[in-house]
């Protein structure tokens, strides 16, 4: 199954639309996006896995690969690391974001299988898509949905689906 997320902020479920947050600079397509730039990178992402915070939230029903996440992972986000965008453990000593986080919306994170295959180095990382924050703000380059939404789409994911991000608004 394909879920396809639209450049004005709306992503098609397989029964309705849902808005969806995206990066503060806008979709590009690749080889544009750079480490840092805010922006969420247009194409098709395969969904790899999901991370959860079992403190939190009940494991979620999906057909993807599940963990739990704990609190010294991390993502590494250092272009020169030989670990970048990679899942590592922190303290880290290259530059990596925790997952761990006081807020919710790294509760429940689906990892998007962006510049991972191979990875290249500086042309973006950690680009998944979790829950939006309260305010639908932008986010880093990622991808985020209401919690029910997010978990409306993993109940329906498979191994072998993916998400993909147009530079087109949706068809009402």
């Amino acid at each position: 199954m394909i879920f396809t997320v639209f450049a004005d902020g709306w992503i098609k479920l397989p029964r309705r639309y849902a808005p969806c947050s995206m990066g503060r600079s806008g979709v590009k397509a690749p080889p544009f996006k750079v480490e840092g730039d805010g922006v969420s990178p247009v194409g098709t992402w395969p969904l790899r896995r999901v991370l959860y915070r079992a403190d939190r939230i009940r494991e979620p029903d999906t057909g993807l690969p599940i963990a739990p996440i704990a609190a010294d992972d991390g993502w590494c986000d250092a272009p020169d690391d030989p670990n970048y965008n990679r899942q590592i453990k922190l303290p880290y000593p290259a530059s990596a974001e925790a997952l761990w986080r006081e807020d919710e919306v790294y509760d429940l994170i689906v990892v998007l299988g962006y510049n991972d295959s191979p990875v290249v180095p500086g042309a973006g990382s950690a680009i998944f898509l979790h829950v939006a924050s309260p305010d639908h703000y932008f986010t880093e380059g990622c991808f985020a949905l209401e919690f029910e939404d997010l978990q409306e789409l993993l109940r329906d994911a498979r191994a072998g689906d993916a998400l993909e991000v147009r530079r087109v608004r949706r068809n009402p």
